[in-house]
């Protein structure tokens, strides 16, 4: 079970939050991964909001973008992989292995605190950890041949739901897709209003895309398209 943070806690964790700006900032500065994005905002929830649960998936702890603050943002990050040495679906099993062999370590460090199998299975709990404020405790609310998802606990800084899927094709394609607002006010200042960390959070999952690319033997291609919709979620907040 996770433990929601204090708002004295949290606003200690804030503090740190400039250390962990420079230290991921440096190597965002030299990135060389072609970026693509798109970014638009909406004024409708409908096609953004993320996936049901399935049944039977505990739901204690969860925070869902109903309880988060601000607007919620729908991303997608994409990229294209050849001459892959493993199938979509052998990426698929070694990365649930351990996602610390995609995950850019010196940013963001996956460590699994509920559930001890060879592999990821529904329910298993993790926490991301990061330099600054944004440690985040999940959960994996589904799982299949190519793809899981997690949701988001309490303690979190976000309230909703990620995904990570691998697409067969001429091509493989990997996409990380994400449906989340901020967990509460002191969130949505650092990641809404103080754009750095929502940068430093893209620089994240760009990272974990190349480390996919480098797990699978092969070569990306196009570089990374990033697409985001930013709609008003329309609650008192």
């Amino acid at each position: 079970m996770s433990t929601p943070r204090s708002p004295a806690r949290r606003w200690l964790l804030a503090a740190t939050w400039p250390a962990g700006v420079v230290l991921t900032s440096w190597d965002y500065m030299w990135r060389s991964t072609p970026l693509h994005r798109c970014e638009t905002r909406e004024s409708e929830t409908a096609g953004h909001m993320p996936p049901e649960f399935p049944d039977g998936v505990a739901r204690d702890d969860v925070i869902a973008p109903e309880h988060g603050c601000g607007p919620l943002f729908h991303r997608r990050y994409r990229t294209a992989i050849r001459e892959s040495d493993v199938s979509p679906v052998e990426l698929m099993v070694v990365l649930k292995a351990d996602l610390n062999r995609a995950a850019p370590t010196k940013l963001a460090r996956f460590q699994r605190v509920l559930g001890d199998g060879e592999s990821m299975v529904v329910g298993d709990e993790y926490v991301v950890r990061m330099p600054g404020p944004w440690d985040g405790p999940v959960r994996v609310v589904a799982s299949g041949e190519q793809f899981f998802r997690l949701a988001t606990l309490a303690g979190h800084l976000e309230a909703g739901q990620i995904e990570f899927r691998v697409i067969a094709g001429e091509l493989i394609g990997f996409e990380i897709e994400s449906w989340a607002r901020s967990a509460d006010r002191l969130s949505n200042l650092l990641y809404h209003h103080v754009r750095m960390a929502k940068e430093i959070q893209a620089h994240m999952w760009i990272s974990f895309l190349e480390g996919v690319v480098a797990l699978s033997g092969g070569r990306m291609t196009g570089g990374v398209e990033i697409d985001t919709r930013s709609v008003e979620y329309g609650l008192t907040e």
